[in-house]
C-alpha cells in the first residue's frame, strides 16, 4: 500500500509540466517583444529618413533664393511705364540660377500681374554687373534685370499712374520671388524710382 500511495503522489506531481509551460510563455513574451522592438525601430528609422528628405528638400528650395539689391526703377514715356529695372543677387550663397531668357530648359520665368493683365512669360534681359559675365547668377554676383513692357506679349499692357502691379520671378529650382509695387500719381518723368 505504501508503494501505491507513493505512485499516486508521483502521478499528481506536476512541477515539471508547470516549468515547461512557464518556459513556453517566457519564450512567447521574448518573441513578441522582439517583433515589437523591430517594428518600433523600423518605424523610427523610416520616419527619420522622411524627415531628412524633407530637410534636404527645404534646403534645396532656399539655396536658390534670390533677393533684391538696390532700387526698382521704371522707365516711362510719360503716359505709361515702358520698362522696369532691378538688381538681383543670391541669398546665403546658394546654387546658381540661370537668367538666360533665351534658354529652352532650366529657364527662369518672369510673370507680370496687375488688375487687368496676367502675362506668364515676360521678355527680359539680364546683364551682369559683377561676376564672370555669363547669364548664371552665382554667389557674390549681381545681375541687372530689365523687363520690357512694350514688346511681345506685354505690348497691350498699359501700366499708368497709381497702378499696382506684381512681378513674379520663378527660377527653375528654389523659391519664387515676388515684387509688388505701385506707380506714383504722376509718371511725367522718364525715370521713376518705385521704392
Amino acid at each position: 500500500m505504501n508503494g501505491l500511495i507513493f505512485l499516486s503522489r508521483r502521478a499528481r506531481d506536476e512541477r515539471g509540466i508547470t516549468g515547461l509551460e512557464t518556459a513556453i510563455v517566457l519564450i512567447a513574451f521574448v518573441v513578441v517583444a522582439a517583433v515589437f522592438a523591430f517594428v518600433v525601430l523600423s518605424t523610427g528609422l523610416f520616419s527619420s529618413e522622411r524627415g531628412k528628405e524633407t530637410i534636404f528638400a527645404g534646403l534645396a528650395k532656399t539655396r536658390g533664393s534670390m533677393e533684391l539689391t538696390g532700387s526698382i526703377m521704371a522707365t516711362s514715356n510719360q503716359t505709361k511705364i515702358t520698362a522696369v529695372t532691378f538688381d538681383l543677387t543670391l541669398t546665403a550663397g546658394g546654387a546658381p540660377v540661370s537668367l538666360d531668357s533665351t534658354a529652352t530648359a532650366n529657364k527662369t520665368i518672369i510673370s507680370f500681374h496687375d488688375g487687368q493683365y496676367d502675362v506668364n512669360s515676360v521678355s527680359y534681359t539680364a546683364t551682369a554687373i559683377t561676376g564672370n559675365g555669363d547669364s548664371a547668377l552665382e554667389a557674390g554676383e549681381l545681375m541687372e534685370i530689365t523687363l520690357d513692357l512694350t514688346t511681345g506679349n506685354m505690348a497691350t499692357v498699359a501700366v499708368g499712374a497709381n497702378a499696382v502691379f506684381t512681378i513674379e520671378i520663378k527660377p527653375p529650382q528654389g523659391s519664387y520671388m515676388v515684387i509688388q509695387r505701385t506707380t506714383p500719381p504722376s509718371i511725367a518723368h522718364t525715370l521713376i524710382n518705385l521704392n
